[in-house]
């Protein structure tokens, strides 16, 4: 039947089924390679590599060609849509090493460029050197077995086949052209994936992009915020909030070279709207494409994404791992697949470990960044040991691609261009500042002098509190937030308050959630009752840093244990965020009280940004939180780290004279976090209900996203002792459920691990 829609003689790319199950006519190779190439080319347009997408796309299944390629699409075609192309499926014909051949051969060393780009289309950005993977081996296969002969021996259009050499030059230097290279990669797999589904799935195709331009989202966020305006009650921290939106708007007129801002602003200042509306302004007056926001913490995406979706509605993209599936329907699914929307909030993770990316998927979006303003929310958040990296990648992003960066936070880290420890670090060069002064809003230091709601007291000694008299001084008080740095020590001192209401990832997601609602509302009902001249409800509640960084909570009384500066700024960030506490008809301040816990942080990041604000004490006992001593704080944290390219990913990515560079490699190392245990599904809410449907009917992608929200991550070492036990059961390779009931507490969460100490850190998401 196939024959009769495809010659014996015309070549093939794809075949696909229609919706009554009978063979549409077959993609033909010549269209599919014309089409590419003309997408990759419109992608590439943004940063002048037109004329490198073209001859990538055009030769990129060229070894499609070849004969052993074509019986065999022809015997297996019926495959589903989305596997349809995708080489490693049952017995696949190497079909992409062949245009890597013709590169090289074509256009001598320079085609190596063009090799890792076509030879990686499917299985990921190569290796020069290393096993048979790397492209080295791969091309002295192919070579070896005449696959290009094979392939030119099927006359394709000469138009497809000659090129002449690109006349455009990568942008940047030798250092930067891994990242130039991955543009091009996302140019041509986003490219591929497009043509292709136009002809596999044309009707999904058809549910790509209709978003609408920046300057409709733009006129949606000033409604916004006008009505916002016209109902909040006056107060000195709502009018200075006004006085920050007002500069940022101000301020996005200006263009600066480098395309480097960053905006301090205290906790509780109004940084999330100030610089989404600095964003929106400045990509509409500068031509931006789209804005992308990006977040390190669940607590904060989750919360700054249902803010986002009140305005922008279906419009706003998420990207990140924890996405329920009840917020997303096709249209965002497809645009969150390439970044193909004007405004994206997603994680540090999924962001920077894009850029480092060696796998088609992770790859295809990164051709969106170019001409795009980026958040980074909580920047001090940057991983300090894969510091150089990250801050190469902005570096070269903002001065040779048109992406403007925002360095967001309320304590800004020190990258400053300087020697560390007598070595050169390049840091991010000459940052404005929004918050410089002006005729609105005062500067950075200024504001925290202004926005100054609580009063810190230190601790005077460097003696350990214990858990008992912490217990009874947080009880004195009828609501107050103690925050600790391990998750042992949370569950210590929860024992010692019966009444408290407990916080860390031994929670699984929509526990988490579920939990910090109650505390909204419970806050929020106090707040009613002093109004109306009733006692308020005890609420005493302990977590883990993650309750630190953008969940918006507003207590009179802050427990800390004494952490790193940035932590303690953070932490007083939940304490008389909107500055109305009263004493009788008199404003007062709220109370930060830092204390030395039983145990220090654990070893690592932890425990230097504990040591530092030592180091700080030592010469200032009761210092004030100001930009100038957060300047000083990360000056010494930074100072006690060993690296700031723990995996050597620089290294690796360096293409030297003969391009050369451990793509693969560097991707695998490039992990923000550790791959450490795994997840296991928890009995909580619903999640029996979807476990049940698992075991039914098989996994599928949204009921996999549904459950995630019930799952814990747990150390390998626990798990394998609670699977030998059997209270925890394998359901799909490396997925894992609760059997045994007591495992999973109401108020703790995740019981099985109790004795762990570790960081408490795994409220990253990706």
């Amino acid at each position: 039947m196939m024959e009769m829609l495809c010659h014996a003689d015309d070549s093939i790319a794809h075949v696909a089924k229609d919706a009554n199950g009978d063979w549409r006519t077959p993609h033909a190779l010549e269209d599919h390679l014309t089409g590419t190439a003309a997408l990759a080319i419109g992608h590439a347009s943004a940063f002048g590599a037109e004329d490198w997408a073209r001859l990538a796309a055009q030769w990129h299944d060229l070894g499609k060609y070849r004969p052993a390629f074509q019986s065999y699409i022809r015997a297996a075609s019926g495959f589903e849509a989305e596997n349809a192309h995708i080489e490693g499926v049952g017995k696949r014909v190497d079909h992409s090493t062949t245009g890597a051949v013709h590169a090289i051969e074509h256009l001598g060393e320079v085609g190596r460029l063009l090799a890792y780009l076509i030879a990686g289309h499917h299985a990921g950005l190569p290796d020069w050197h290393g096993d048979n993977t790397s492209l080295l081996q791969r091309l002295e296969v192919a070579r070896q077995k005449g696959y290009l002969a094979e392939a030119l021996a099927q006359q394709p259009p000469p138009t497809l086949l000659h090129g002449q050499l690109p006349t455009s030059r990568p942008r940047g230097d030798s250092r930067s052209l891994h990242l130039w290279l991955r543009l091009l990669f996302s140019c041509l797999v986003d490219a591929d994936f497009l043509d292709t589904e136009r002809y596999m799935t044309p009707e999904q195709a058809q549910q790509r992009a209709g978003h609408p331009p920046l300057s409709d989202l733009l006129a949606r966020f000033t409604s916004h915020i006008d009505r916002l305006s016209a109902t909040a009650q006056p107060s000195p921290v709502n009018r200075l909030r006004a006085a920050v939106l007002k500069q940022c708007i101000e301020r996005a007129g200006e263009k600066r070279g480098n395309g480097l801002y960053s905006l301090t602003v205290p906790t509780g200042g109004g940084k999330t709207f100030s610089s989404l509306a600095f964003a929106l302004h400045h990509a509409t007056q500068h031509g931006k494409r789209r804005v992308i926001y990006a977040i390190p913490y669940l607590s904060i995406i989750e919360q700054t994404a249902d803010v986002f979706r009140g305005i922008f509605g279906e419009d706003l993209v998420e990207h990140h791992s924890n996405l329920d599936p009840d917020k997303e329907d096709l249209r965002s699914r497809l645009a969150a697949e390439n970044w193909d929307a004007p405004l994206v909030v997603t994680t540090n993770v999924q962001l920077f470990e894009s850029l480092f990316a060696a796998r088609p998927s992770r790859c295809r979006k990164l051709h969106n960044l170019v001409d795009s303003v980026v958040i980074l929310d909580e920047a001090q958040l940057l991983p300090t040991e894969f510091l150089d990296p990250c801050l190469d990648a902005i570096r070269t992003l903002s001065a040779h691609y048109g992406v403007t960066f925002v360095l967001c936070t309320a304590t800004q880290p020190a990258f400053t261009p300087r020697d560390i420890n007598g070595q050169p670090f390049a840091g991010l060069p000459d940052v404005r500042e929004l918050m410089q002064g002006g005729p609105h809003v005062q500067s950075a230091a200024d504001l925290y002098r202004d926005l100054e709601r609580v009063a810190v007291h230190w601790p005077q000694t460097s003696e350990a509190s214990n858990w008992d008299d912490l217990a009874e001084h947080i009880g004195k008080h009828d609501q107050a937030l103690a925050i600790v740095n391990r998750k042992r020590d949370a569950r210590e001192l929860a024992r010692r308050l019966p009444d408290a209401l407990y916080l860390s990832t031994d929670l699984c997601g929509a526990h988490r959630a579920e939990r910090i609602a109650e505390i909204r509302r419970r806050l929020a009902d106090n707040r009613a009752r002093l109004q109306a001249g009733l006692e308020v409800l005890p609420l005493h509640v302990v977590s883990t840093q993650l309750i630190e960084a953008g969940v918006d909570v507003d207590f009179p009384v802050v427990f800390r244990a004494l952490a790193g500066l940035d932590s303690i700024a953070q932490a007083a960030g939940r304490c008389n965020r909107e500055g109305r506490l009263q004493h009788g008809e008199q404003l007062v301040k709220g109370l930060v009280q830092v204390f030395v816990a039983p145990e220090p942080a654990p070893a690592g990041l932890l425990l230097k940004g504990e040591q530092a604000t030592q180091q700080l004490l030592a010469r200032e006992s009761s210092p004030t939180l100001t930009p100038d001593l957060f300047e000083h704080y990360f000056r010494l944290l930074l100072a006690s780290v060993n690296t700031f390219d723990k995996a050597g990913v620089i290294e690796l990515l360096k293409s030297g004279s003969r391009l050369e560079i451990a793509f693969r490699q560097a991707a695998e190392r490039f992990r923000l976090i550790p791959d450490e245990g795994a997840p296991v599904i928890v009995h909580w809410g619903e999640s029996e209900r979807w476990l049940a449907r698992l075991r039914s009917s098989g996994p599928d992608r949204w009921l996999m996203r549904k459950l995630q929200r019930y799952s814990v991550n747990v150390r390998q070492d626990c798990l394998d002792r609670l699977i030998a036990q059997g209270d925890v059961v394998e359901i799909l390779p490396g997925l894992y459920a609760q059997e045994h009931d007591l495992l999973y507490d109401r108020q703790l969460g995740f019981l099985g691990c109790a004795e762990d100490s570790a960081p408490t850190a795994g409220h990253f998401i990706v």
